[in-house]
C-alpha cells in the first residue's frame, strides 16, 4: 500500500490531448527559426580573410534559431515531434524543414567547419550534445526519409564523437557551471547516444569519466543555485548524469551524500524570471524547464518506496508549470530555444520509456 501511496504522488504524464496542444506550440517556434538566418550570434574561429562569410555559407544545416547549438536543438525538436505525431498538422511541415536542412552537401560542409583550423572545441560539448541527440533521434525512427538523414549526418556525427572522445581523457576536472560549458548535462545526452546506437567503446568511456570527475562528490551547494543566467542546475545535472551511470541502489547511496533531500515540505522553489526579453535573464525558464526533467530522471532511479519520491515530485511539477509558462513566441530571446527544452521535458527525453 505504502509503494502505490507513493506512486500516485509522482509527478503525472500529460494527457495525450494536453501533450498535443503542447507539441504544436513547440513545433511552431521550431518552424519559425530554423531557417531564420538573422539575427545571429555565431562563435566562429577564422585564420584568413577566406573564413568571412555569412551563417548560412559557414554552417549550411544549421544557421537559423540565433545560433548553432540552438539551430542543432530545433532540428531534434521536429525530428522527435513529426515522429511521435506523424498525423499532426506540422509533420509535415517539419519534414520539409528537415529535408531542407539535412542534405548530403550540407551536412559534409558543417563536417568540413568543425573540422577546419582553430575549431577544436567548437560548441563542446553543449552544442555537440545535441548533435547527437539528434542522430539518435533519427536512429530510433522507422521512416525512410530519416533513414535518408540519419546517413547523410553519420559524417558529422563521427566527426564530434572523435572529438568528445580525444577530449574526455584529457579532462581532468569537471566544469560545474549552469550554462553550456556544463560537462554533467553533455555526458548524460551523449551516453544516451551511446546506447541508442550501440557503441559499447564510447558508452564505456563516458561511464569510466563519469564515475572518474563526480562518482566521489559529496554535499552539493544547491540553494547556491540559480544563479543569473543559469539554464542547467550543477547540482542537479550531476545527478541526473550519474543516475544513468551507477545501479540504481548505488545511486540512491551516492544521492544520499550528495544532496540533502527533505522527506517532506518545501524543496527547491522555481527560479523567477523578472524580464524575458533579456537573453541572458530568461536562460532562468530554461533551468526551471530543466530542473524538471532532471527531477524526474532522478526519481525514475529511485525506488518508489523511497522516502525522497514525494519532495521530489512535488518539486518537478512546480518547475514543470513555471517552466512551460515562460514557452511563447513574444521574445526571440526565449522563443529560439526554449521549445527544444520544452519538448524534451513534455516527451520525457531521457527517461526509460520516454
Amino acid at each position: 500500500m505504502v509503494i502505490v501511496a507513493l506512486w500516485m504522488c509522482l509527478t503525472p504524464r500529460a494527457s495525450a490531448q494536453d501533450q498535443q496542444v503542447a507539441a504544436d506550440r513547440f513545433a511552431t517556434l521550431a518552424l519559425a527559426c530554423v531557417h531564420q538566418e538573422y539575427p545571429n550570434h555565431i562563435s566562429h574561429s577564422m585564420q584568413s580573410d577566406s573564413d568571412v562569410a555569412p551563417p548560412r555559407e559557414l554552417t549550411p544545416a544549421f544557421y537559423g534559431c540565433l545560433d548553432w547549438h540552438s539551430s542543432v536543438h530545433g532540428h531534434w525538436l521536429l525530428a522527435r515531434l513529426a515522429k511521435q505525431y506523424p498525423d499532426s498538422e506540422y509533420a509535415q511541415p517539419a519534414r520539409e524543414a528537415l529535408s531542407q536542412s539535412l542534405t548530403r552537401e550540407h551536412l559534409l560542409a558543417e563536417t568540413a567547419y568543425v573540422s577546419a583550423a582553430g575549431r577544436r572545441s567548437f560548441e563542446r560539448p553543449y552544442g555537440i550534445a545535441w548533435l547527437l541527440q539528434l542522430a539518435a533521434e533519427l536512429e530510433e525512427w522507422d521512416d525512410p526519409q530519416a533513414e535518408e538523414w540519419l546517413e547523410n549526418i553519420r559524417p558529422l556525427e563521427a566527426a564530434l564523437v572523435a572529438r568528445l572522445t580525444d577530449w574526455l581523457p584529457n579532462l581532468t576536472y569537471p566544469v560545474r557551471s549552469g550554462t553550456h560549458s556544463q560537462t554533467a548535462f553533455a555526458l548524460g545526452l551523449a551516453l544516451d547516444w551511446a546506447r541508442i546506437t550501440g557503441d559499447g567503446g564510447f558508452e564505456s568511456l563516458i561511464v569510466e569519466r563519469a564515475t572518474y570527475l563526480y562518482g566521489k562528490d559529496r554535499g552539493c551547494p544547491i540553494h547556491y543555485e540559480p544563479s543569473g543566467a543559469d539554464f542547467l542546475s550543477p547540482c542537479l545535472g550531476e545527478a541526473d548524469l550519474m543516475r544513468r551511470v551507477m545501479t540504481p541502489d548505488v545511486f540512491a547511496d551516492w544521492l544520499s551524500q550528495f544532496l540533502e533531500i527533505p522527506e517532506k515540505g518545501e524543496w527547491l522553489v522555481p527560479a523567477f524570471v523578472s524580464d524575458r526579453s533579456d537573453p541572458h535573464i530568461v536562460h532562468l525558464d530554461g533551468v526551471n524547464l530543466s530542473r524538471a526533467w532532471m527531477l524526474e530522471g532522478i526519481a525514475s532511479a529511485l525506488p518508489l518506496s523511497d522516502p525522497r519520491q514525494r519532495v521530489i515530485s512535488v518539486s518537478a511539477s512546480t518547475h514543470r508549470k513555471a517552466g512551460l509558462e515562460g514557452v511563447s513566441a513574444e521574445h526571440y530571446a526565449g522563443s529560439h530555444w526554449l521549445g527544444s527544452f520544452a519538448t524534451y521535458l513534455v516527451t520525457r527525453r531521457g527517461i526509460a520509456g520516454g
